[in-house]
């Protein structure tokens, strides 16, 4: 069975949008996990403007599951993360001004780069994944870096299969056949939701996690959060 972390940075853009800690990050968190979540993913920006660095201390002694931080290893990311050591952590090549995450990375090209990085990272016993488009190149370029996972970048298949395309899986299915050829774990993330999570899951062998934020804050306002949470983990057997 996959793992299901929730991304909570929606609840940080929430809180922030009135200046105040309602919602409240860290309760949010014990929340999710007590509803059955396997994990907590944040995505701390270096504007702050969801999660804050200092949330990621805060969320430290509270996160009894799975613990991720996600981010581009700028210096005062590295920094953050070898203080708070998570259980992993995700590298993302994000630029400072994006939305949301639009992009894996260049494994050829920032090889090196991403092997210094990570071996810091696996020195303080912290396991690494790097999010990655689904182009075998890429994941070959990955194992090539000492990742223990990839996390594969999943915007363009919820895109199609919401079109009602369901070939848009085959990439995907290919690169996670490749990865676990390769030996790396596979996660997923990006636009995942309760539409399309069971037909992902069900084609991409050896899932290990997904994590889920925007989605799932959404369709919670609805069904309630333990109720989506008891659904996604009903989706994810």
């Amino acid at each position: 069975m996959a793992k299901l972390s929730v991304n909570i940075n929606k609840i940080a853009t929430l809180r922030n949008s009135r200046g105040g800690d309602v919602p409240n990050v860290v309760q949010f968190a014990k929340d999710v996990q007590r509803f059955g979540a396997e994990g907590v993913t944040i995505h701390p920006r270096p504007d702050e403007r969801h999660i804050r660095y200092q949330d990621a201390r805060d969320l430290k002694s509270e996160v009894y599951t799975e613990y991720n931080i996600e981010g581009n290893p700028i210096a005062s990311f590295m920094k953050l993360v070898l203080e708070v050591k998570p259980t992993q952590v995700t590298l993302v090549p994000d630029a400072e001004d994006v939305i949301t995450s639009n992009a894996g990375w260049d494994t050829l090209k920032h090889k090196d780069f991403l092997i210094d990085i990570i071996k810091e990272f696996k020195q303080n016993g912290i396991r690494t994944s790097i999010f990655v488009d689904p182009v075998l190149k890429q994941i070959e370029g990955a194992k090539a870096t000492g990742t223990d996972r990839i996390e594969l970048y999943t915007e363009a298949f919820a895109h199609q299969y919401s079109l009602g395309n369901k070939d848009a899986i085959k990439p995907y299915f290919e690169s996670a056949q490749l990865a676990n050829n390769l030996g790396l774990g596979i996660n997923a993330g990006h636009d995942l939701s309760l539409d399309n999570i069971k037909f992902f899951k069900d084609n991409i062998p050896n899932l290990l996690e997904v994590s889920i934020g925007h989605a799932l804050v959404a369709e919670s306002l609805y069904l309630g959060v333990e109720n989506v949470i008891q659904m996604y983990l009903h989706k994810l057997k």
